[in-house]
């Protein structure tokens, strides 16, 4: 008998490591970096998952944003996908219409968790093709000092296009500052910032059923704005990205300019104002709605479960601690963002634009919309096209694209 119990416990220890390894591993790729703050809280979320689904492991590999979705897309196209991913949602058209993500299956008690807009964010063709995880909206930031001394009585700031023209004018004319600053580098934010105004004055780039309708007579009026706009704006605005005017805003050099919530972080020591996007005559106050999203990558075999995973992490209240760890706007709009708000007042731009926010358009070929788009949008910054002309050749190209 003491033999046998020996042989029996022996046993039982060899099957301690075949059951570990019988766990079905879900490899998940993360554009950015592990040392950032939400990163512990995912993990966390994590852990608790696989508590639940011992039949699964999860191994994350953080990647560096500059090489991470290119990584992602060739091991997709070789057929050794992740079983899911965290990449910023202007991908999910050229994943989708590739057949190598899968759609997510959605009820509508799930549907109905997320605003309109920011669900759009990941929606083709009606379907939803990942879930919303880092989320950014955007606010006009302004320097109350300068618009004093430049004599302006905007005590809320610009909220039109005619107010932001009167008081760039007012400051370029009256101060050492330079009215807006205004990015027009070889960078996507320059597209990007610019859609805050052109869904502000009611224009769109794709439609709901993905035509491109640039041409609008809303569009060519945006561009006619951003062009006159560019005239009181800092100096050689193509030599400048969103992330080269935040100094210059700080030290008084520039009086408004457009920039996420983190935004607020760095013009410590100016005495500024945030509002919402001023509201073009044809529209209203909107923004660009920025998402990254988790993805399910087709042909593992592990679609199933890693969906449950993803939905798992996202579930409003995982999603919500996510959200306030790493200082994003936060993705459904309820009682954590009205606490957000009585805590912290200056959120409320950043939040109050959501139900109004674009997306980013969905495109096959995303970067070649974005190059397109602002090899135009720096034409009419720097006067040598007109707004129709550049409106017409981004409607002919963006067409061929797509």
């Amino acid at each position: 008998m003491k033999f046998r119990s020996i042989i029996l416990a022996s046993t039982a220890l060899m099957a301690l490591p075949l059951a570990a390894q019988a766990a079905e591993e879900l490899h998940i790729v993360n554009c950015g970096s592990d040392t950032e703050p939400q990163a512990p809280v995912q993990q966390k979320h994590i852990d608790e998952w696989v508590a639940e689904n011992p039949d699964y492991s999860v191994r994350v590999e953080y990647l560096p944003w500059e090489q991470c979705q290119a990584k992602t897309l060739t091991l997709a196209a070789a057929g050794t996908p992740p079983a899911a991913a965290y990449m910023g949602s202007r991908v999910l058209k050229q994943l989708s219409s590739s057949d190598q993500i899968v759609p997510i299956e959605m009820s509508e008690e799930e549907l109905a968790s997320y605003e309109p807009s920011v669900i759009s964010t990941v929606q083709i063709g009606g379907e939803v093709w990942g879930l919303p995880r880092a989320f950014s909206t955007k606010g006009l930031f302004w320097n109350k000092d300068l618009f004093a001394e430049a004599g302006l009585d905007m005590p809320e700031g610009p909220q039109t296009f005619d107010d932001m023209l009167t008081a760039a004018k007012a400051i370029s004319e009256n101060t050492d500052a330079a009215g807006f600053g205004l990015p027009a580098a070889d960078m996507d934010n320059t597209f990007h910032e610019f859609l805050n105004f052109l869904y502000s004055n009611g224009g769109q780039v794709v439609d709901a059923d993905g035509n491109v309708v640039f041409d609008s007579p809303q569009n060519v009026e945006t561009l006619a704005f951003y062009q006159e706009l560019a005239k009181y704006s800092q100096e050689g605005p193509l030599a400048y990205e969103r992330g080269g005017l935040e100094p210059l805003f700080k030290e008084g050099q520039i009086a408004m300019y457009t920039s996420y919530a983190a935004g607020r972080g760095k013009a410590e020591g100016v005495n500024f104002g945030v509002s919402l996007i001023p509201a073009g005559p044809q529209g209203g106050h909107s923004t660009l709605l920025i998402t990254d999203s988790l993805v399910v990558f087709k042909g593992t075999g592990l679609e199933e479960p890693a969906q449950k995973l993803i939905k798992y992490l996202t579930a409003p209240e995982r999603q919500a601690e996510f959200d306030k760890e790493g200082g994003w706007t936060p993705i459904r709009l309820g009682t954590d963002t009205d606490a957000l708000i009585a805590e912290d007042p200056s959120w409320k731009p950043f939040i109050d634009a959501i139900p109004t926010g674009g997306p980013e358009p969905l495109m096959t070929d995303f970067v070649g919309m974005q190059d397109v788009a602002i090899e135009n949008i720096q034409g009419v910054v720097l006067g040598e096209l007109t707004p129709e002309d550049a409106a017409t050749r981004i409607q002919e190209d963006l067409s061929a694209l797509d």
